[in-house]
Parts: C-alpha cells; sequence; structure tokens
C-alpha cells in the first residue's frame, strides 16, 4: 500500500477554456467557452483525497490563445512550488503549448500534464472530459517531471504528440498507425 504523505498529493491545476470547459451555442452551431470554469466545481463534487489549487489563466478556444496566454500559462508554472501540475486546455493548440512550456520552463523537476476533451464537460453525455481529467489526476503521481499530454486513454511526450483532426484523437508521430 502506497504511504500517503498530504505534500505529495498537492497539486495545481491551470484552467484555459477550450472545449472542456465549453457550452453549445446553437445560433454559431459550436461550442464556446464558459465565462468560469466548472472544473473546480467538478472536482470538488468527487471528494478526492488530493489537495488541488485552482488557478484560472483564461477561458479561450484554444485557436484563440496567443503567446501572451502561454507566457501567463508558463509564469504560473515557474512561479508554482508545486510539483504535479495540470493543464485543462483546448485540443486544436494543445501541442503546440505543450512544447512552448517544455522549451521555456526554468525549472525541470516538475510533471505538466495537458488535457482537454471533444466533448464539454457538462451539458453532454456522453463526454470524455471527466475519463481525461481522471486519468490526467492518476498519471500526474506517476511519471517522470517533464511535459506530457493526456489524451484518448494514452500518454504522450510533447515531443512525440499530434492531433489527427480527421479522427478526433491524439496520436505519437513516431507510431506508423
Amino acid at each position: 500500500m502506497k504511504n500517503k504523505n498530504k505534500k505529495q498529493d498537492k497539486l495545481v491545476i491551470i484552467t484555459t477554456g477550450g472545449t472542456i470547459d465549453s457550452y453549445y451555442e446553437g445560433t454559431m452551431d459550436t461550442v464556446m467557452p464558459l465565462k468560469k470554469s466548472v472544473i473546480p466545481a467538478f472536482l470538488k463534487s468527487l471528494k478526492l483525497d488530493d489537495e488541488i489549487v485552482f488557478t484560472e489563466v483564461c477561458m479561450k478556444d484554444s485557436r484563440s490563445l496567443n503567446i501572451n496566454d502561454m507566457k501567463k500559462i508558463l509564469n504560473h508554472i515557474n512561479r508554482t512550488k508545486l510539483k504535479k501540475i495540470i493543464i485543462t486546455h483546448g485540443t486544436y493548440t494543445m501541442p503546440d503549448t505543450a512544447r512552448y512550456l517544455a522549451s521555456n520552463l526554468k525549472k525541470k523537476d516538475q510533471v505538466i500534464i495537458l488535457t482537454g476533451s471533444m466533448i464539454p464537460l457538462t451539458g453532454f453525455a456522453p463526454s470524455d472530459a471527466p475519463f481525461n481529467l481522471g486519468y490526467s489526476l492518476s498519471a500526474v503521481k506517476d511519471l517522470l517531471p517533464g511535459v506530457y499530454v493526456c489524451m484518448n486513454g494514452q500518454i504522450f511526450t510533447h515531443q512525440e504528440v499530434a492531433k489527427r483532426i480527421s479522427e478526433g484523437r491524439f496520436i505519437s508521430v513516431f507510431n506508423k498507425n
């Protein structure tokens, strides 16, 4: 059985918007980011043992994220003393942000996972959002320091991850599939 060290189970979740934190806007026939993240309330409702610090950087579709938003994410990561970080992010530019963070981090002792969903967390069933969040919460405890993307039941390094839009899933560019 694992020795429970409360300090070890403390982590940061940084929210940035994306589909995971969106609602369906019928007049535009697309999802739009909510004004405020629903992820803190969702995770608190699960009564997890982990102590989670939530930080909302922005609430944007990832196609609208810019270099200033990525710098804000990076600044939050560089300022925290915590070693386990999950970033919820839109799927379109998730690999870009993962590579930006890996290239610009001051510290190399943190486990950083980017995750999101293809279907919003609230208002749709089924959604991949709860699974992706849970998978990331589990993975962040066991991975070596680095920047990862957790999607589709897989863990990708920042170097290998790509979104295959035609299939609505993430892949490794190193696999021949």
